[in-house]
């Protein structure tokens, strides 16, 4: 039964929403909170040196505090921020897919835990017609609840 539950598309999206609001909500309050999510389904740009990616578990906790939180937004259906890595501090865009945070933590103490699971959506790819950057920024800003995260 619970099977059934935790793989069912709706089930994923009410997930997928709780944690995005969640997310939000931490944002306006400048609330710094942790994130446990899959490694499997982070990307890096740029990618990691070897060594330093071989040290990840396979649930690893990330904790969005000072520049990294400054840097943290949510692009489509995922968390984006800046992170440095290793005692050479490399420097990299972590990309977490929401549905592939286990759970949210502030002060040692999860407030959300997922049991969605993640799905990699397949999406179409549109020919590029140049204007990349232009079309990213209208993307951004035709969602209104994005508009708070703009500096005034």
């Amino acid at each position: 039964m619970l099977d059934n539950i935790i793989k069912d598309t709706k089930f994923a999206s009410l997930m997928k929403s709780n944690i995005q609001n969640m997310i939000v909500h931490f944002f306006e309050k400048e609330q710094n909170f942790g994130i446990l999510c899959h490694i499997e389904h982070v990307s890096f740009d740029p990618p990691l040196p070897e060594d330093i990616d071989a040290e990840f578990r396979p649930l690893t906790l990330f904790f969005l505090a000072g520049y990294t939180f400054e840097t943290a937004q949510i692009v489509d259906d995922a968390l984006v921020f800046e992170a440095g890595f290793g005692v050479e501090n490399i420097g990299s865009i972590v990309s977490v897919p929401l549905l592939s945070i286990m759970q949210i933590i502030v002060d040692e103490t999860p407030l959300l835990i997922n049991l969605a699971q993640y799905k990699k959506d397949v999406k179409v790819v549109k020919k590029s017609t140049g204007n990349g950057v232009e079309n990213s920024m209208a993307s951004f800003l035709s969602n209104p609840e994005n508009s708070k995260f703009l500096k005034k």
